[in-house]
C-alpha cells in the first residue's frame, strides 16, 4: 500500500479549529430537534452494552444477559440494546445465558486496550473469541506504530485480523484521545477502512480523553469521503465517556447531519457504553430506572 497516495487521495479537509467551530454550529442548530423520546429510544437500540473491568465475573456477565433477556417483557414498545460487549474469556458465558441465540456478542480482542503484543497473539485471541461465541470483534489500532509512521504494519494487522473474522464485523478502535489532532484521526480512519474493517470506533474508555464530538465529526466525514470515493459503507461507534442522554444526542445529531438518516440504525451506528443504557432508559420512562 502506498500511503502517500492513499492520504493524497483522501486529504483531511479540516484544521482542529475548523472542527471545533463546525461541531459547535451543528449542535447549536440541530441538538434541540433531536433531544426527544424517539431519538432516546433509537440511541438505546444502538448501544453495545459493555463491561470491560479487571474484576468482571461470570455472575456479572450473566446478569447483563438476563437484563437483555427480560427487557422486552418489562419495557414493551422500547427497543432493546444492540449487543453485549465483554472480554473474550466471558463470551462463552454470555452466549449460554442469552435466550436469543441471534443476539449480538461483541468481544474486545487483539490485546485490548494497549494492542502492544505480537500479531500471532492477536490472531489467536481473536480466533478463540469467535470460537467462544463472539459475533463481532473490537480491536485497537497499534497507536504507537501509527504515530511513528509505521502505517504498513498497522494496515497489515487490521487486514490479518479481518481475515480471521471473515463475515463477522471487525471494529477498529482508533484511541482518538492519543491521536490528538484532526489530521491524525482522519488518517487513522482512512487507513483502517482501507485495510478492510467494518466499523471505526473512537476509544477504549481506558484513557483520560475518550469519545468527543470533535472526534465524531472527523470520523464521520472520513466515512462519508470513503463511501463517496471507494463506494464502501462503513459503520461508526463512539465509545468511552458517553454516559448521559445529552452526550448521546450530541453524537446522534452529528452522525445524522454528516452521514444522514441511513446511518441511524444499529447496523451502522453503535454506542459503546456501560452507564448510558440506564440513563437513556430513565429519560425515556421519565423516572430513574436501573434495569441494566
Amino acid at each position: 500500500m502506498n500511503f502517500e497516495e492513499l492520504f493524497a487521495q483522501y486529504p483531511c479537509p479540516f484544521t482542529d479549529e475548523q472542527v471545533k467551530a463546525q461541531v459547535a454550529d451543528i449542535l447549536a442548530k440541530h441538538f434541540a430537534e433531536n433531544n426527544n423520546v424517539e431519538v432516546w429510544k433509537e440511541c438505546l437500540h444502538q448501544i453495545d452494552y459493555t463491561t470491560l473491568s479487571a474484576d468482571d465475573t461470570i455472575a456479572r456477565v450473566e446478569k447483563m444477559a438476563n437484563a437483555v433477556n427480560t427487557f422486552e417483557e418489562k419495557f414493551p414498545g422500547i427497543p432493546n440494546v444492540a449487543a453485549i460487549c465483554v472480554y473474550p474469556a466471558m463470551a462463552e458465558y454470555v452466549r449460554k445465558a442469552l435466550k436469543d441465540p441471534k443476539f449480538r456478542i461483541a468481544c474486545v480482542s487483539g490485546v485490548f486496550p494497549s494492542s502492544q503484543s505480537f500479531l500471532e497473539v492477536k490472531v489467536a485471541e481473536t480466533a478463540l473469541a469467535l470460537k467462544a461465541g463472539a459475533t463481532e470483534i473490537d480491536i485497537v489500532l497499534s497507536v504507537g506504530k501509527f504515530l511513528e509512521g509505521r502505517y504498513q504494519e498497522c494496515f497489515d494487522e487490521i487486514a490479518e485480523l479481518k481475515a480471521v473474522c471473515g463475515d463477522h464485523h471487525l471494529k477498529v478502535i482508533l484511541e482518538t484521545g492519543m491521536l490528538n489532532t484532526a489530521e491524525n484521526i482522519w488518517k487513522a480512519s482512512i487507513l483502517s477502512m482501507a485495510a478492510g474493517c467494518d466499523f471505526i470506533k473512537t476509544s477504549t474508555g481506558k484513557i483520560a480523553v475518550n469519545a468527543t464530538p470533535e472526534a465524531t465529526f472527523v470520523m464521520c466525514h472520513a466515512i462519508k469521503a470513503w463511501k463517496e470515493k471507494a463506494g464502501i459503507k462503513m459503520g461508526y461507534k463512539p465509545a468511552g465517556g458517553v454516559s448521559t442522554t445529552d452526550e448521546a444526542v450530541q453524537h446522534f445529531t452529528l452522525v445524522k447531519e454528516i452521514l444522514g438518516e441511513e446511518w441511524l440504525n444499529n447496523e451502522w451506528f453503535r454506542f459503546g457504553a456501560s452507564r448510558l443504557a440506564n440513563n437513556l432508559l430513565s429519560s425515556i420512562v421519565g423516572k430513574e430506572t436501573k434495569h441494566f
